[in-house]
């Protein structure tokens, strides 16, 4: 057998001959899954694009009458849940599904979740963020898995296909809010959510259709759980949901439940779960003292890319609600829905993720540590931010528009920022993790993105309560600080963190 081919595992159905370099030198499969991750991107953040100003509009105009404080803050909680849920749906993959099949019910979950959001009620858009929720923590974990599955770990190729990954999730982010956006300015906000209904399906045909092509595919989970455990399982499951399904409704009944209150519990699970999780990697007698040792300086990491996301996350949200109040939507001539701006990042991600990875290959050995790439990426995040002071300053009244070249630069800086953190904190995850826990390192690196939505669900409350200036100025000084700081400890990262760079 070749170094690059798939070694076929036991139960699993080796793809057909001549895959193997079928995409660019890269395996077939990995076209069916790029394909599917452009279309759960196109939707995922299509819907998100739209969904803060969908919140934030009027009711009278086919919205939902929030304040845009408030909208941003559920928008975020929103956010909180998918990367809660995500951590269980690595466990399900493994435990119970296999990756294969919790892909395939994951996108159908989103497909009839983005569906029942283009029904205009305000009850089936609930319904539908809960369904796009479930689904996207099904799907989001283990379609990275079943990438991995394509190669070898000792073959070469492996760095570029994840590459061409990547590109794949920014075309879908670069796509999605153009088509949503277009029509939720010009036909209606659920016609917006009906794209990306339409955009989910696309993606689960095609992944059926290539599913021939999934090296590793198997028809069980890869440790499954005993036949007696797993119908426990499936009863605790169901019986967990529906208690939880049915208490939620009677305290909400009763007004005790209400939407802050709601919001607040997401945020206080998304501090405890990481915290929880590091005890148990520190104290668990399978992790030995030297991966102890290494947890130390992944701490960090997992702190500076809560503060990036913190600020990335609000690309959808706190910015999205200024570019529709307070930015011109025209650019040389052209108008356009204050919802594109989530494009422009999607755009820079795809046209500097090469250049950056061009630049790293040029300087080899010389290229910073991990520690510093992540810094500089917080840093930049930081920068996007103080960058927003400048046109929010010096107005009389809230009534002024500054130039989309603020906000399309504020973009650049956290595409380029989101490049650099996204992809040395993903490969510190894999390396630093004990090997005890190596098969829940998503599961690790989603709950840093769950605490950055959780704080920034109660932080954006503040947003109708303070000049922009302030607002845009104060959270990004303390992500820049952030970024400086790890910057300081790079010292002490490299010699913890030794030997990986």
């Amino acid at each position: 057998m070749s170094r690059s081919t798939v070694e076929t595992e036991p139960g699993s159905e080796p793809p057909p001959p001549g895959d193997d370099h079928a995409f660019f030198g890269q395996p077939r499969g990995l076209l069916t899954l790029s394909g599917l991750e452009v279309w759960e991107r196109f939707s995922f953040l299509g819907m998100q694009a739209i969904l803060v100003l969908y919140f934030a509009d009027t009711v009278a105009h086919g919205g939902m009458g929030m304040s845009s404080g408030t909208a941003a803050s559920v928008s975020a909680a929103y956010g909180t849940l998918v990367y809660l849920v995500s951590v269980a749906g690595g466990w399900l993959a493994d435990r119970m599904l296999g990756s294969y099949r919790a892909v395939l019910w994951g996108g159908i979950l989103i497909a009839c979740g983005h569906y029942s959001m283009a029904v205009p009620t305000a009850t089936m858009t609930w319904v539908g963020l809960g369904l796009i929720s479930a689904g996207t923590g099904l799907l989001k974990p283990n379609v990275a898995t079943m990438v991995g599955k394509l190669y070898r770990t000792d073959d070469d190729r492996r760095d570029a296909g994840f590459a061409l990954y990547y590109m794949a999730i920014n075309i879908g982010a670069f796509a999605g809010p153009l088509i949503t956006g277009w029509l939720g300015d010009h036909r209606g906000w659920h016609w917006g959510f009906s794209a990306a209904a339409v955009g989910m399906t696309f993606g689960l045909i095609q992944y059926v259709m290539g599913r021939r092509h999934l090296a590793g595919r198997k028809h069980a989970a890869e440790f499954a759980l005993a036949p007696d455990a797993m119908r426990r399982a499936v009863l605790v499951i169901v019986l967990g949901i529906l208690t939880a399904a049915v208490l939620a409704t009677l305290l909400a009944v009763v007004g005790y439940l209400t939407m802050d209150r709601f919001v607040d519990l997401l945020t206080l699970i998304s501090v405890i779960a990481p915290v929880v999780y590091f005890v148990v990697m520190f104290r668990s007698p399978r992790v030995t003292d030297e991966e102890r040792g290494r947890l130390r300086p992944y701490i960090v990491f997992f702190l500076a890319s809560t503060v990036f996301n913190f600020i990335l996350f609000q690309a959808y949200s706190t910015m999205m609600l200024l570019a529709a109040s307070n930015a011109e939507t025209t650019i040389l001539g052209y108008d356009f829905p204050a919802s594109w701006y989530a494009s422009a990042l999607g755009a820079f991600e795809v046209a500097l993720a090469p250049v950056v990875a061009a630049l790293w290959v040029r300087m080899g050995h010389r290229q910073p540590h991990a520690s510093n790439k992540i810094a500089i990426g917080v840093v930049l995040g930081g920068l996007s931010f103080l960058l927003m002071v400048l046109p929010t300053s010096g107005h009389s009244s809230d009534d002024y528009l500054m130039s989309a070249w603020w906000i399309v630069g504020s973009y650049f800086l956290l595409g380029l920022g989101d490049i650099l953190l996204e992809t040395s904190g993903m490969s510190a995850t894999t390396k630093l993790a004990p090997a005890a826990f190596s098969s829940q390192t998503m599961s690790l690196w989603f709950l840093s993105l769950a605490l950055a939505n959780g704080i920034q669900a109660q932080t954006v409350k503040l947003y109708d309560d303070v000049s922009k200036p302030a607002y845009f100025g104060v959270n990004g000084a303390i992500a820049v600080a952030a970024g400086l700081a790890v910057m300081a400890l790079a010292p002490w990262l490299r010699r913890t963190m030794h030997p990986v760079h």
